[in-house]
């Protein structure tokens, strides 16, 4: 078939892309028993489910395990940011009527609690940082809008290098300066995506851009710029705050903050870096874990004609876990996690914050049978597989059913984990130049049989 070079129709070209396709896979293909020949830890993991190391860090410490008589056991598992337990944090901020946010980025950047005086500074510099340059809304955002959220908030990163005079500069000083500039813009960023996509696609004849104010904070800027009428609830503001802490770091070790540190080994710049782990956390199997979390409870919704009915619940699970229902993917979503076995601290600092959204939004029904789920779903994975370890309701469990009670659409789901996690991304990146000396490469083994070359007119 000859193509034409001016025409580019999909179908056309199909055939030809489904054959290269065939022959890729043949030749790519790798047998699974040469990965346990050359014990390849794949996905950097071993065995036994445990992380590879590869790095050191000051920045955050996950708990899952404890010793005993010399022993490794599961515990219940803890989060630090910097040597202090994020429930303290949290903790800290309720008891002085604060967010925390805030408090929990000027951590992680600068690697110690601010003071009264030193967070109000932070605050009032955050603030001054929540504009966009001129015409940036007009002329990026709403040119050719996505309706991936993450892949407009990842070509926004990488045009504001363009805006930046000292964009290639890696010095410390102006690496800080660019982290505490993205981290004030992300809300803007990600919010003014959704609402031209979605005024594009609802064709509604309305949009509306409101401009952050900088006395406020990040959670209550977050809902008054997706609200037209601007309005919030104290209770929505601080539950959000507390998702949003919950999400700023996690370690080193997840994908996109290893993608983070991997590309700020070779030495490039911040837009760069940052646009690589959007890249990365927009994966379902990272960013998106919620979104699953959500169309599967309304597929329970729709199949359990009483909620309250355990056996009708533990019955539908069971249909789920057997892959006859819902997506058949065996998965019970939002249940399990890599590294948390007994419990996810997020997951239980969230749910403590919920019962109070729940009752002011009138959702106490669905509270009930998410908490029958997450009381459930365990039990019934235990019986019907193999366990290595405990398993339990991870931050995802109830995340998503936090940002529908907010009235958060569901493609803002994904980049509100990016408006989170920019700060955790730019404390490693800072961690990365401080310490690091060399590019990060691991290695790969070639299994691949040496061939001689054929000459072209005798193949």
């Amino acid at each position: 078939m000859i193509l034409s070079t001016k025409k580019r129709d999909y179908s056309e070209i199909l055939p030809i892309v489904k054959d290269y396709t065939q022959l890729c896979v043949k030749n790519d293909r790798i047998e699974p028993e040469l990965f346990n020949r050359y014990k390849v830890n794949r996905g950097l993991r071993d065995l036994n489910g445990n992380g590879v190391l590869t790095g050191l860090t000051e920045i955050c410490d996950v708990k899952a395990k404890k010793i005993v008589d010399g022993h490794e056991v599961p515990c219940h598992g803890e989060l630090y940011y910097r040597g202090y337990n994020v429930r303290d944090l949290v903790d800290g901020a309720v008891a002085d009527n604060r967010y925390a946010y805030e408090e929990v980025v000027y951590l992680l950047l600068v690697g110690q609690l601010p003071t009264a005086e030193e967070l109000r500074e932070f605050d009032q510099l955050l603030g001054s940082y929540m504009s966009l340059p001129n015409s940036f809304t007009r002329d990026v955002i709403m040119k050719a809008p996505s309706e991936n959220i993450m892949n407009s908030l990842a070509r926004s990163v990488l045009t504001l290098y363009s805006y930046d005079k000292n964009a290639e500069d890696i010095s410390l000083p102006n690496v800080m300066r660019q982290s505490l500039q993205l981290t004030a813009m992300f809300p803007m960023l990600a919010i003014y995506a959704y609402q031209v996509y979605d005024y594009y696609k609802n064709k509604n004849g309305s949009l509306f851009i409101h401009d952050p104010d900088p006395k406020l904070s990040t959670a209550e800027n977050i809902l008054m710029m997706l609200r037209p009428d601007r309005n919030y609830s104290k209770t929505e503001a601080r539950v959000l705050d507390l998702a949003l802490v919950l999400h700023t770091e996690h370690g080193g070790g997840n994908n996109s903050t290893f993608t983070t540190r991997v590309v700020t080994s070779s030495g490039t710049d911040t837009y760069s870096a940052i646009a690589a782990a959007l890249g990365s956390l927009k994966g379902p199997k990272h960013g998106g874990a919620n979104i699953k979390v959500c169309q599967m409870f309304e597929d329970i919704k729709k199949n359990v004609s009483d909620w309250a009915d355990e056996e009708e619940v533990r019955t539908y699970l069971t249909k789920i876990l057997n892959k006859e229902a819902f997506d058949r993917s065996g998965l019970i979503y939002g249940i399990g996690h890599a590294v948390y076995s007994l419990s996810d601290p997020r997951e239980l600092l969230l749910k403590s914050f919920l019962e109070k959204l729940a009752a002011e939004k009138g959702a106490d029904e669905e509270m009930a049978l998410y908490e029958l789920v997450e009381r459930l779903a365990p039990e019934i994975i235990s019986c019907s597989k193999t366990m290595y370890k405990g398993v339990s309701a991870n931050v995802d469990f109830y995340s998503g059913f936090l940002y529908q009670m907010l009235g958060i659409p569901v493609e803002l789901f994904t980049p509100l984990f990016a408006i989170a996690r920019i700060s955790g991304w730019c404390a490693h990146r800072m961690e990365e130049l401080i310490n690091g000396n060399k590019i990060i490469r691991p290695a790969y083994k070639s299994v691949s049989d040496i061939r001689e070359y054929v000459p072209l007119g005798e193949r």
